[in-house]
């Protein structure tokens, strides 16, 4: 098996990736977390899906590249910026909904329907906000985070950060998780009770 042969790979991709050279984007998600995002999603039909910090849009295009015609994505930056660009992909697809908004927020404001699944890969939902981000997810839902092995851009004390949301995650009596040493780090977690 070789891991590097990424098949199947979302057609608006490589625009993406051009588009995020052009403006100086340095933040992208690495392209194994977009393969398995999309394997994800397809897990789920009909399904209701989040993802906190949509960035320039490339895992965005993986999670909205495995989603069937009934299922529905919100997305959400506090980035006017990226979420103009990432609208000017996906604006068109009925399914998908880009808000700019600042996430503590919005979770906290946010009265819908539950998720199917969270993609949490920005600060509210990860480092602040989880508990009411958790109460979010549908019994059965998965909560992915990546970014969980040490990144050449983090701050000082951030390491520290990661250890406690993994240690907080591991605790939980409500969920199943699994560690990848994968990627950048990632952990996948199932909600299992409401």
């Amino acid at each position: 098996m070789n891991q590097a042969e990424i098949i199947n790979i979302p057609e608006v991709y490589g625009k993406l990736l051009e588009k995020s050279s052009e403006i100086g984007f340095t933040m992208p998600s690495d392209v194994y977390i977009g393969s398995l995002l999309k394997t994800l999603v397809a897990s789920k039909p009909n399904g209701n899906f989040l993802e906190l910090g949509t960035g320039i849009g490339l895992s965005l295009s993986w999670m909205v590249d495995g989603m069937d015609a009934t299922s529905t994505l919100t997305t959400l930056d506090n980035d006017a910026e990226l979420v103009e660009i990432a609208k000017s992909y996906f604006g068109a697809d009925k399914r998908v909904t880009i808000s700019c908004a600042e996430g503590g927020s919005w979770l906290e404001e946010y009265q819908g329907e539950k998720f199917d699944l969270v993609f949490a890969d920005a600060w509210p939902g990860k480092y602040s906000h989880l508990e009411l981000m958790l109460e979010q997810l549908k019994p059965g839902g998965f909560y992915i985070v990546d970014d969980m092995k040490e990144q050449p851009n983090w701050p000082d004390g951030h390491g520290k950060k990661v250890l406690e949301l993994i240690r907080y995650l591991e605790g939980r009596s409500d969920m199943v998780l699994t560690k990848m040493d994968w990627s950048t780090g990632i952990i996948i977690a199932v909600k299992t009770i409401n």
